[in-house]
């Protein structure tokens, strides 16, 4: 079985080339052309393509793919909003992920921003650099015995909720299917968690109904001075709205691994360019905002089970396997 890996970076090559052995019927070539309808050409004596979260799989691109001879698309990630599932299941391609690789690296990650966001350890250090040791603007508050709202709660969600609590926090939950496994979880109403929680962390799928959970609405009736950080994916907030809030002081603190406008630059170099859109430098701008580029998965270990999950599933498919991580329309 021979699959093209779009997009791929030396550190993908690297956690897949070290488990190869253990697949010696599956042929991998890698290549750094990221997957749009320029390139699904490519893929032309190909069984199936490996792809990230910023490829382009809309309606064009797998046609293409499929006029190409592909049957199998192998997502080396959890998210899946950038794929056409129906044109997918018309051209009888498979969509296959990996649904939980390390929670606590996306969850870590998490927790490092909004210690980042509410210390200001980012400005410090730059200011400590240039040997000025004065505390303007580094003024924080205390996570400890505030409340923490989770709004949702998969596996990234519980490992989240499990660090506040390790910062004594009080914990609120949300998700439209509450974990009643989790007797420590006190689940609430997503108004009720909005209007209740000092920080506010988003880890839930991208999908039509949680696209722009985060707006004008919702951002009213969260407390004064909260904290929000999202990890997951860039639509679940709207920015124009986020950026407005940040302008009125709504927020001590914000923190984002993920943004709307990232899927034209994410792991890009860009700082040779002048970008097209504004977003993110007015982000940026602000001195209680701290921006990381869509590294919440980027650990040793985040990265050998997401190898492991992908060749598993490729093997699955190759031989006539459950396919257990196949995503459905």
């Amino acid at each position: 079985m021979k699959i093209l890996f779009y997009g791929a970076r030396d550190y993908d090559q690297r956690f897949f080339d070290k488990l190869k052995p253990e697949h010696p019927d599956i042929d991998i070539t890698f290549i750094e052309a990221n997957l749009y309808a320029e390139t699904a050409s490519l893929a032309a004596g190909y069984d199936g393509i490996c792809a990230f979260v910023n490829a382009d799989l809309g309606t064009e691109v797998i046609e293409e793919l499929a006029h190409q001879g592909i049957r199998l698309i192998l997502m080396r990630c959890a998210g899946y909003n950038n794929v056409d599932l129906k044109t997918a299941a018309e051209c009888d391609i498979k969509v296959l992920r990996v649904p939980g690789y390390s929670p606590e690296a996306v969850a870590e990650l998490a927790m490092a921003l909004v210690l980042t966001a509410n210390r200001h350890t980012h400005k410090a250090y730059i200011k400590c650099r240039e040997n000025n040791f004065s505390l303007n603007g580094l003024m924080g508050v205390n996570l400890y015995k505030k409340t923490a709202g989770i709004v949702g709660t998969g596996k990234i969600g519980l490992a989240m909720a499990r660090i506040c609590r390790g910062f004594g926090m009080k914990l609120l939950a949300y998700d439209l299917y509450p974990d009643k496994t989790q007797t420590d979880l006190n689940y609430v109403s997503l108004e009720t968690l909005l209007s209740s929680s000092d920080l506010i962390s988003l880890h839930c799928p991208l999908t039509p109904d949680t696209y722009h959970m985060i707006n004008k609405e919702s951002l009213s009736r969260m407390k004064d001075g909260v904290i929000l950080v999202n990890t997951s994916r860039g639509g679940l907030i709207c920015t124009e709205d986020l950026i407005a809030g940040i302008r009125d002081h709504k927020f001590f603190a914000v923190g984002l691994d993920v943004y709307e406008e990232e899927s034209d630059f994410v792991y890009e170099d860009m700082s040779e360019h002048i970008l097209k859109t504004s977003t993110v430098q007015r982000l940026l701008s602000f001195p209680n905002v701290a921006l990381t580029s869509h590294q919440g998965f980027f650990t040793e270990e985040a990265l050998t089970n997401i190898a492991e999950t992908t060749l598993e599933n490729a093997e699955a498919f190759r031989t006539g396997q459950e396919l257990r991580n196949e995503v459905h329309i």
